[in-house]
C-alpha cells in the first residue's frame, strides 16, 4: 500500500501546487495559485434515474433511528433582477409563474409531511433561499410559511431563516414574515457603495439600504444578518473598509462576509473580459482584504462561528449553516434544491416546467439522486471542525489509524504558515483560514487516498478573475454542478466518486 506522502510524490509540479500549494510563498496571497472549489468534498455515486423514486421513498418511509439536529431547506428560483456576479439565478419574476410556483412546493411540502423520516425527528433550522424569496408576494409568502409551519415538524427553538435583499423591505412584506414564524432574515447587501452595487445590478442607493434595514430592525421580531462580498469591481480597500464601518456602525445582528467568486463564462467574467466593467481584485489582492476584515472585526463586538459568519450578540446563531457544514439531513423542496438523507444527495430539478410536472404527478421531482461515498461520516467531521478553524486528528486516527498519515501534511502546512499545532489541535492561521476551501478539499481527497488508494483532484471554474493555463488534461466543471468534475491523477486508478464501486 502506497503512503500518502509517496503517492503526493508522484504528481506533476502543477498538480502539487493545486493539492499542497506553493513552499516559498506568502502563505496569505501565494501559498496556493487560487480558490479550486466553492465547497469542499467528494462526488458519490448516482443513482439510474429509473431508482431514484423507490430509494428514496424507502429512506423516507423509515423512521429516524435517533432524534438529531436537522433542516430544511427550500429554494425560490425567481430574481427581479440578475447581479452579474451570482452563479445562480434561473428565473425573472413573473407573478402568474411565482403563483403556479408556490402551488407547486406547497403540494410538494403536504406530500412529504407524513412521511415518517421527516415526521418523526425535529427540524431545527429551516433556510428559504434561492434566487430572491423577499420578491414573493405577501399573499405567496403567506401561503409557504403557513405550509412550512403545517407540514414540517419545527422544533421548540428552531429557526427560520428568509434570504432576500433590502429592496423588499417594505411593511407590507416584512409584515406578513414576522406574523408567520420567520424569525432570521439574511439580506444580500454585497456592498453599501451606491456605484458599486448598481454595476452589479443592485437596485437601491447606499441611503435606502440603510433606511430599510433600520425599519426591519425596528420590529425586534428576528436576527438581521447582511452579507458582504469582498473582491467586486472597483472596490479598493478604502471602499471595502468603508462597507466594515459602515456595517458596524449599524444595528445588525451579524454578518457574512465573502470572497468574490468570478466564475469562468459568467455575465460578470463575459463583462471583465470585454472591457465595459473594471476588473475583480486578484485573490492575492482578496486574500489582504480578508486579513484587514479578520483584524478590524476582531477589535469590535462580533464573535466568531465559522470561517464566514460573525455574531453580534445571542440572536444570531447561523444553525442552518452550522448544520448544513455537519453533514447533517437536510430536506430539500423546491426547483433547484439541493439536500441529503439516510446516505443520499439530491438536487431537484432546476428547470421549472420538469419541477412542476413532476409534483403534480405525485413525484419527488429529482434531477439527481447520489449516493454518498463511504467515507461520508469522516468527511463530515473534517468539514465541520475546518469550518470552524481548526482539526484534531486524534480522534480520527482513533476511528481508523491509517489516518495518522495526515499528521505529515499538517506538519508541512505548518512549515509553510497555513496552520498552528497547540499540541492538540492543528489551527488555521490567518493565511489558513483564507485558504481553508483548499486546505478543506486536499484534506479529503487525502483521506480517500489514503482509505481506497484512488486519488483524484478536484478542479471547478470559481476564480476566473486569475485565469491561468490548468494542469493538461484538466477537466472544469460548472461551480454547483451536482457531478461535481474529479480529475484523475495520470497513474492512479480512475474513478469517478469516493465509492470505487460506482
Amino acid at each position: 500500500m502506497m503512503k500518502l506522502q509517496d503517492l503526493l510524490q508522484t504528481l506533476s509540479a502543477a498538480e502539487k501546487a493545486l493539492q499542497l500549494g506553493y513552499e516559498k510563498a506568502d502563505p496569505l496571497t501565494g501559498a496556493f495559485s487560487q480558490k479550486r472549489v466553492v465547497h469542499a468534498g467528494l462526488q458519490g455515486c448516482p443513482v439510474p434515474a429509473g431508482q431514484a423514486q423507490a430509494i428514496w421513498q424507502q429512506v423516507m418511509e423509515r423512521p429516524p433511528a435517533e432524534k438529531t439536529e436537522r433542516s430544511a431547506y427550500i429554494h425560490i428560483p425567481f430574481c427581479q433582477t440578475k447581479c452579474l456576479y451570482c452563479g445562480f439565478f434561473q428565473n425573472a419574476a413573473n407573478q402568474a409563474a411565482e403563483d403556479r410556483y408556490i402551488d407547486c412546493l406547497v403540494r410538494e411540502l403536504e406530500a412529504d409531511a407524513d412521511q415518517p423520516y421527516l415526521k418523526e425527528g425535529p427540524i431545527h433550522a429551516v433556510f428559504i433561499g434561492g434566487g430572491t424569496p423577499t420578491s414573493l408576494s405577501p399573499h405567496n409568502a403567506r401561503l409557504l410559511l403557513q405550509a412550512i409551519r403545517r407540514c414540517l415538524p419545527l422544533a421548540n427553538d428552531y429557526e427560520l431563516t428568509l434570504e432576500g435583499r433590502c429592496h423588499d423591505l417594505i411593511p407590507a412584506k416584512m409584515d406578513v414574515w414576522l406574523d408567520n414564524g420567520v424569525n432570521r432574515v439574511s439580506l444580500g447587501v454585497q456592498s453599501f457603495h451606491t456605484q458599486i452595487r448598481r454595476q452589479l445590478g443592485r437596485v437601491d442607493d447606499q441611503e435606502t439600504v440603510l433606511r430599510r434595514l433600520a425599519a426591519l430592525k425596528a420590529y425586534q421580531q428576528c436576527s438581521v444578518i447582511v452579507d458582504l462580498i469582498y473582491g467586486l469591481p472597483d472596490q479598493d480597500m478604502q471602499a471595502w473598509e468603508e462597507d466594515l464601518r459602515i456595517l458596524a456602525d449599524s444595528a445588525v445582528d451579524g454578518m457574512d462576509l465573502y470572497q468574490l467568486n468570478v466564475f469562468e463564462g459568467s455575465d460578470l467574467d463575459q463583462r471583465i473580459l470585454a472591457g465595459t466593467m473594471s476588473p475583480a481584485a486578484s485573490t492575492a489582492q482578496q486574500a489582504r482584504m480578508f486579513a484587514f476584515a479578520q483584524e478590524f472585526v476582531a477589535k469590535r463586538n462580533f464573535s466568531r462561528l465559522s470561517m464566514c459568519h460573525w455574531q453580534r450578540n445571542n440572536r444570531e446563531r447561523s444553525l442552518y449553516n452550522t448544520l448544513a457544514k455537519r453533514g447533517g439531513a437536510i430536506f430539500p423542496f423546491g426547483c433547484g434544491a439541493g439536500g441529503n438523507a439516510g446516505g443520499y444527495s439530491t438536487m431537484l430539478h432546476r428547470a421549472l416546467q420538469p419541477y412542476e410536472n413532476m409534483v403534480m404527478g405525485g413525484l419527488k421531482p429529482f434531477m439527481v439522486l447520489i449516493e454518498q461515498a463511504p467515507l461520508q461520516s469522516v468527511i463530515n467531521s473534517i468539514l465541520d471542525q475546518l469550518e470552524r478553524g481548526c482539526l484534531d486528528l486524534q480522534p480520527l486516527i482513533k476511528a481508523d489509524e491509517r489516518l495518522a498519515e495526515l499528521k505529515w501534511l499538517y506538519d508541512l502546512w505548518e512549515q509553510r504558515g497555513l496552520v498552528h499545532y497547540d499540541g492538540v489541535v492543528y489551527r488555521l492561521t490567518v493565511a489558513g483560514q483564507f485558504w481553508q476551501v483548499n486546505i478543506a478539499q486536499t484534506t479529503v481527497e487525502c483521506v480517500q487516498a489514503i482509505v481506497t488508494q484512488e486519488h483524484s483532484i478536484a478542479v471547478q471554474g470559481v476564480a476566473a478573475q486569475d485565469r491561468k493555463a490548468r494542469p493538461p488534461g484538466t477537466k472544469v466543471m460548472p461551480p454547483g454542478h451536482p457531478a461535481m468534475e474529479l480529475n484523475p491523477i495520470p497513474g492512479r486508478k480512475k474513478i469517478a466518486s469516493g465509492n470505487s464501486s460506482c
